[in-house]
């Protein structure tokens, strides 16, 4: 009996998930989502080597595609969702709304790339790929380490 508690116990311990430090994140509005009212959280969760991260959002235009990925800081501004840090491309999430304006994405990203992340931001998506059409309609600030 004491072989089995031995080996099941650390394949338990290695299978745990740790939440990221105040996720849920909230998302807020960013200038280019113009009339729409994006709004909706980001959950990120670290696993072993691994960020698994889900965002659900409401109030964006109907069968749409969006992209979304972690960013570092840029520097033209202090606030992590206004500095135009440069995406980290590794963790890009594509999806498409539903008929209401309803997004959900999750996606995994490699711990190590997105350890500096400062924001997640969401972008309307010129494509099925999920190429950018602008700066971004939804942001929030991040901490993953």
């Amino acid at each position: 009996m004491k072989k089995v508690i031995t080996l099941v116990l650390p394949l338990a311990l290695a299978s745990c998930t740790m939440t990221l430090p105040g996720s849920p994140y909230t998302l807020g509005k960013q200038p280019a989502a113009g009339d729409l009212n994006p709004a909706g959280t980001v959950t990120g969760r670290v696993s072993g080597n691994t960020v698994m991260t889900e965002a659900r959002v409401m109030g964006l235009k109907p069968n749409q595609y969006y992209v979304a990925h972690y960013h570092l800081q840029g520097s033209a501004s202090s606030d992590p969702c206004q500095s135009g840090g440069p995406p980290i491309m590794s963790s890009k999430i594509v999806g498409q709304t539903d008929a209401s304006g309803m997004l959900v994405l999750s996606g995994m990203a490699p711990h190590a790339d997105v350890m500096n992340a400062t924001y997640f931001n969401i972008h309307t998506a010129s494509d099925a790929q999920g190429t950018p059409a602008d700066a971004g309609v939804a942001c929030t600030p991040v901490r993953v380490m």
